[in-house]
């Protein structure tokens, strides 16, 4: 079989056509060449306007046309620009492969014809061309006075698999001559071979994106899982994200003083440390509501305060019989009324301070803590079975205990066996997680004089390890995933948010030397947000110039650092953030120069 003349040895061919024979070859060559290296480009590229761009100069040279364009297929079924060679203004319109009017497939025009065939159209002369409607074409030409004369259409899709795209060219130019010629059939090989790279790199890239959608979809679901466990601290793992964002971005335009080096360079690491924001509370899935809400100190499922009163309520009852049996036994009525009034007062008084410390304060007198002990030790009879009723595990707490003979003496307030709630096995005490936090020795007790002798606030030391144990979850659970190599940071993060410059944070103490940026970024987004939070039980949400005057602390201390907190002020970022999620009264004035200067430790 001959070899076709474009590819004969040129040492075989006569001596006049040798050069042109040695020039088509150094042409195939070089095509070659740029499908190689197109094929590395589009393997490596991850912006998709920039592959998109690439895809078609790359088609423009590789066959020397004057224009091109490139077609997307859309999900409605149709064809739209999106991109063109000499022209950024993109039709708006979308091009049907489906007639509407007749439900047949639309092959009047060059686009859709290779679309909807799968397979490249050539036409040497659009003034003489029949097949299709090039209508839009010489109208086009009519106006500007350009010429179109060749045409190349490529259908761009995976190996085996349907069209996600076209390419179309325009006016192929010969490379000695300048005069456009029609495409010839080598330069549309090279061409329909990008073609079909470039369609196996649109798909990556929408499968990428698909991917990353989905789990940005995920997180968000997560988060906003998270938020509505209470609605109490609803929207705090999204308003956390974009404050952090918002600080991060501020850090990023910084060019002198210590954050001048600090960058996100590229898309990636935005994303992950935006998922790391999103994620920086996903360990609080596992921390019970009945503590998160804790807004008693005898607070469990319910409020036992209930079942405290109760008792007084019998005690009040047991005076009043003894009134009653005092009067048959002949005491004088006024005596035995100023016993019964006597009693009355006490319980009614006894009872409005135990109310009164079960509902946390800052501080609890030693005094106070002494007084309940004395209540406590007051009884009452039971006559009932405290053991009817109980779940199984309930039932377990107690059996190693024999029942009390009815009826039974009861101490008014009491810390039982079965209060102390035994502390299971758990991940998070793994010591190859490096957490540093004290672990209590029960997981909850539930003790009723325990709990209402806590100094400040509602929680136990049980019950704040649990709560402080959802960033030891968090780490857990983000560490234990297949993270890809871009968000390999993602548990950084979000499990350093509690962590302090002066390494007493938790869960693991880490100091000004173990914190990246985005890690402080994130503890001063956290704790402006919490300090602001206008939907916690426990709190009153505090104004702008009372949170500014904490976090002014704790830069003085040396928690927080002190850059960070600077332009967090000078930006005036605090103010934006409240007017975006602060209630009117919040915001009042803040005297920013009052705290900006070096007076924190510095990292």
């Amino acid at each position: 079989m001959q070899m076709p003349a474009t590819l004969r040895d040129p040492c075989t061919l006569p001596r006049a056509a040798a050069p042109l024979m040695q020039q088509s070859l150094t042409e195939v060559r070089e095509q070659l060449a740029s499908l190689v290296e197109n094929g590395l480009l589009l393997a490596s590229e991850r912006d998709r306007d920039k592959l998109l761009r690439h895809i078609l100069m790359a088609g423009k040279r590789i066959c020397n046309a004057d224009a091109a364009t490139l077609y997307l297929k859309t999900e409605g079924g149709g064809l739209r620009f999106a991109l063109r060679s000499r022209s950024d203004h993109l039709p708006s319109v979308e091009i049907p492969l489906i007639d509407p009017h007749t439900g047949r497939p639309d092959e009047r025009h060059v686009c859709t014809n290779v679309a909807l065939n799968n397979k490249s159209v050539f036409i040497d002369d659009v003034y003489t061309e029949s097949r299709f409607d090039l209508s839009g074409t010489r109208h086009f030409d009519l106006e500007t006075g350009y010429r179109t004369v060749s045409m190349l259409a490529v259908p761009m899709a995976p190996r085996g698999g349907e069209v996600i795209g076209v390419l179309q060219f325009i006016n192929a130019t010969d490379r000695q001559s300048g005069q456009v010629v029609a495409f010839s059939r080598q330069d549309t090989s090279f061409v329909e071979a990008l073609a079909a790279q470039a369609a196996v790199a649109l798909e990556n890239h929408h499968l990428m994106a698909a991917q990353n959608e989905l789990i940005d979809a995920m997180v968000r679901i997560l988060a906003g899982a998270i938020d509505a466990k209470s609605a109490h601290t609803g929207g705090h793992c999204e308003r956390v994200p974009q404050l952090a964002m918002m600080l991060a971005e501020e850090a990023c335009g910084v060019d002198s003083g210590p954050l001048a080096d600090f960058r996100f360079a590229s898309a990636d690491e935005w994303r992950e440390f935006r998922i790391g924001a999103w994620l920086h509370d996903c360990g609080k899935i596992t921390t019970p509501e009945h503590i998160v809400e804790k807004a008693t100190k005898l607070e469990v499922i319910h409020n036992r305060i209930h079942e405290v009163r109760l008792r007084f309520e019998i005690l009040r009852r047991d005076a009043e019989i003894a009134r009653l049996q005092a009067r048959l036994d002949g005491v004088d009525a006024a005596v035995a009324d100023a016993a019964f009034a006597a009693s009355v007062r006490e319980l009614e008084d006894d009872f409005a301070f135990v109310a009164g410390c079960n509902i946390g304060g800052e501080t609890l007198a030693a005094s106070a803590v002494e007084r309940l002990h004395a209540i406590a030790g007051r009884t009452w009879l039971r006559h009932f079975d405290d053991r009817l009723g109980l779940s199984n595990e309930e039932l377990s707490r107690v059996s190693l205990l024999p029942p009390a003979p009815l009826p039974a003496q009861e101490r008014l307030l009491a810390d039982k066996p079965h209060h102390l709630i035994p502390r299971p096995a758990s991940p998070g005490l793994d010591p190859a997680y490096g957490f540093r936090m004290k672990v209590p020795e029960h997981l909850y007790n539930q003790g009723e004089l325990y709990n209402l002798c806590v100094s400040r606030g509602t929680l136990t030391a049980e019950d704040r390890y649990k709560i402080n144990e959802h960033i030891m979850q968090t780490i857990v659970m983000l560490e234990q995933l297949p993270l890809p190599k871009n968000l390999r940071r993602v548990p950084e993060y979000a499990g350093t948010h509690h962590e302090t410059l002066s390494g007493s944070g938790y869960p693991r103490g880490l100091g000004q030397e173990d914190l990246s940026v985005p890690a402080r970024i994130m503890a001063i987004a956290d704790i402006f947000e919490a300090l602001t939070a206008c939907d916690r039980p426990y709190k009153k949400a505090k104004t702008l110039s009372e949170s500014i005057a904490i976090l002014a602390h704790l830069k003085q201390i040396g928690h927080i650092d002190p850059d960070l907190f600077d332009l967090f002020l000078s930006t005036g970022l605090y103010r934006r953030y409240g007017e975006r999620y602060l209630k009117p009264e919040q915001m009042d004035d803040v005297d920013v120069a009052a705290f900006i200067g070096n007076t924190g430790k510095r990292a």
